[in-house]
């Protein structure tokens, strides 16, 4: 690292925001209210405007008015956020230009641990549990562990229900394009301090279409989530049990066309069927979490432990369907106990030890990581106070992780050696917010992040099947190193809304994926893990014009440029960076108070993504990206009888002029080329309705 640690540890770090729980209850959040905006940092309720990096966040209204196929398609939807697609059934986040393990995943409370180093599937969280998301930007999650160098996304389930009172009801939910039908059902409850909540989900799709390529053979995909939460609120704090369960079978786009007619070819089944086609995936996510808090003096003890037993199997001969080829066990045992003081001299502090232990095993015939153990330990202490004008925070947080993987021969050769390698950095955040005035809040920000190499950076030697690559990975990586400088301006008044965020970035040793001109396996291209120093920058505007109370103009843009450095310049620019990207929309709400409509509101919107000429060039890495437009409309109302809310209804028209585009984060884009067309790769998804109708029950 260039930079050295006393630059960070000098400001005594003071991080107020590592733990947000969302309180939304009686808030209806529009993009940039942030002064109304409520959440629970590790050091106590703060303001999102308090927040010295940048914090967004989607409410549950926010969701409810998006089209997407998973809870990823919904978060993209924020500035600065982004995600690589397989398809319309997985999504990986992106923040700033940075996504798999420079990501934590956070949901009921721990760290979502499920190979995501892989990017033929997404994230195992059921969408219809989740009330809100907040978005981290940047190194600073002190208490979920230094693999954030990106930053955080936290999904948030509902709220307690309130004391005395029952809840249940049921969603569901159609999209035209790709047959997609989905559907949830819950039942929450608060009788004397004793809480539960149960909810049962499941959703499948046939194969999308688009324009160029009609219907996308083997797109389909079928998904089941069930959760059931049980525990006790008393005047001493909280004790809670959520067990949960998913399963997604996706099905795996390999884009084959057919040397005639440039037909994508579907070898198995039909495009319109539910069923899986071949090859496929089965992805397993079973998790328990034990929630704790105890009130002791004027603080509050925190103790949250988690178990998660991720199972991902492929599935590639047509002759045996049921038989897997590839199988990956992964058992994750995590810990977070942190203590928050009340005020000490006004300051409230904050302490507490992270970590993980992980086993991952193979179970199948074939081979692209070898068996490990993994352990990981963390350190962590935050400070804030609020002055008249000032809020300062920060933190300091230490790491250490021990890997060791095993060694595997296989008919005489060594497929993988004997490793063991320790990892261990200091991560940090200090940052100040100046409240300049009753409009006017301007905040700055300056962390350290790290991030160990993952297992299959350091080891991968095999057929990467989702991916349709053969990828070699690099026992020799160092740790990501990354020094990164926010500022932010804020500007809010009764008709206006600004948000301004930028940032800069050095990291060393950024690892990243790349082709290579040579042949490991005949019929795969072959990719190999690399690094070097690089530089990130960019930054996201929004703003939210609303001259009469019920009409509002919303628009954003936002980029980032990522290059490596000392390099010619066809590896220059770091790969899978997205597009620029501008969005706008106009919105009206018609009612507020509507006896038998209320809430009601129409929109109408445009996503211009800008032509991506900043790519990998060096063996055929990437290719640019054109620009597209996509049109989007939707209208939505909550339906009211004797002053009760009976069903929520919306309608959501998705790229209504059915343009043809393909997505530079897309895995598809860099498949076969149509012989025919002269066309490279899947296009993404066309014209799509979605209808979306909630019916709350209470007693």
């Amino acid at each position: 690292m260039k930079y050295p640690i006393f630059i960070i540890a000098a400001v005594l770090g003071i991080q107020a925001w590592s733990q947000e729980t969302v309180d939304t209850t009686d808030v209806f959040y529009r993009h940039l209210d942030l002064k109304e905006v409520v959440v629970t940092g590790a050091s106590g309720n703060i303001k999102l405007r308090e927040s010295s990096a940048p914090v967004s966040l989607l409410t549950a209204r926010q969701l409810e008015s998006v089209s997407s196929t998973n809870i990823i398609d919904a978060v993209a939807t924020v500035p600065g956020v982004s995600q690589i697609t397989t398809g319309s059934g997985i999504s990986k986040p992106v923040i700033r230009g940075m996504g798999f393990n420079r990501i934590v995943v956070v949901s009921d409370g721990i760290r979502q641990e499920g190979q995501q180093w892989g990017d033929e599937h997404g994230i195992e969280i059921d969408a219809a549990g989740v009330s809100s998301v907040e978005v981290l930007k940047g190194p600073g999650s002190l208490v979920y562990g230094s693999d954030a160098l990106a930053g955080v996304l936290k999904f948030n389930s509902y709220p307690i229900v309130p004391m005395g009172k029952i809840r249940a009801g049921v969603s569901a939910g159609y999209q035209t394009n790709n047959g997609l039908f989905d559907y949830s059902l819950y039942f929450a409850g608060n009788k004397r301090g004793i809480v539960w909540d149960a909810r049962y989900s499941g959703k499948m799709a046939h194969a999308y279409k688009n324009r160029y390529d009609g219907y996308v053979p083997n797109s389909q995909f079928r998904e089941r989530a069930a959760r059931l939460m049980g525990g006790v609120n008393r005047s001493w704090g909280h004790s809670r049990l959520t067990l949960s369960y998913y399963n997604i079978t996706p099905s795996i786009v390999e884009g084959e066309r057919d040397p005639e007619t440039g037909e994508l070819v579907c070898e198995y089944g039909r495009p319109k069927q539910y069923a899986h086609g071949m090859p496929y995936q089965q992805v397993y996510h079973y998790k328990a979490a034990w929630d704790n808090s105890f009130h002791i003096g004027a603080g509050k003890l925190n103790a949250l432990l988690g178990y998660q037993l991720n199972r991902r199997q492929e599935f590639e001969n047509a002759e045996h369907p049921n038989e897997y080829e590839l199988y990956f066990k992964l058992h994750t045992f995590s810990y977070n106990v942190h203590y928050v003081t009340g005020l000490l001299g006004g300051w409230r502090v904050t302490g507490g030890i992270g970590g993980m232990y992980q086993r991952s095993l193979n179970a199948g015939e074939e081979y692209l990581i070898p068996d490990y153990n993994l352990m990981d330990m963390g350190v962590f202490a935050t400070a804030s106070r609020r002055f008249e004008r000032w809020t300062l925070n920060g933190g300091l947080r230490y790491d250490h992780r021990h890997l060791h993987s095993k060694p595997l021969e296989e008919e005489g050769q060594t497929r993988f050696r004997d490793m063991t390698r320790n990892f261990g950095g200091v991560t940090g955040s200090v940052g100040a917010v100046l409240h300049a005035g009753p409009h006017w809040d301007l905040r700055a920000n300056l962390s350290r992040g790290f991030r160990a190499p993952n297992i299959s950076e350091l080891t991968s030697n095999g057929v990467h099947e989702g991916s349709i690559r053969y990828e070699l990975g690099d026992a020799g990586l160092k740790p990501e190193y990354s020094l990164q400088f926010d500022l932010g301006v804020d500007f809010t008044n009764r008709y206006v809304s600004v948000q301004l965020n930028m940032f800069a970035s050095h990291v060393d040793n950024y690892i990243y994926l790349h082709r290579v001109d040579e042949v490991v396996e005949q019929g795969y291209d072959t990719f190999r893990f690399d690094s070097g120093d690089s530089r990130l920058w960019g930054g996201e505007l929004a703003v939210d014009i609303h001259p009469i109370h019920d009409l509002h103009i919303g628009t954003s843009f936002d980029f980032v440029r990522a290059v490596l450095l000392h390099q010619p310049r066809q590896s220059r620019n770091l790969p899978y960076m997205p597009a620029p990207r501008w969005r706008t929309e106009v919105k009206y709400e018609f009612t507020h108070d509507g006896r038998l409509f209320n809430n009601a509101y129409a929109s109408l919107g445009v996503d211009y993504n800008l032509r991506q000429n900043h790519f990998y060039e060096a063996y055929g890495t990437e290719t640019a990206t054109p620009a597209y437009a996509l049109l989007n409309a939707s209208v939505g109302t909550d339906i009211m009888i004797r002053g009760r809310r009976v069903a929520s209804l919306t309608v959501i028209g998705s790229n209504l002029t059915g343009k043809a585009y393909q997505n530079h984060l897309s895995r598809l884009k860099m498949t076969d080329v149509n012989p025919v067309t002269g066309r490279r790769g899947v296009f993404n998804m066309g014209r799509n309705v979605t209808f979306k109708l909630t019916v709350p029950l209470e007693w």
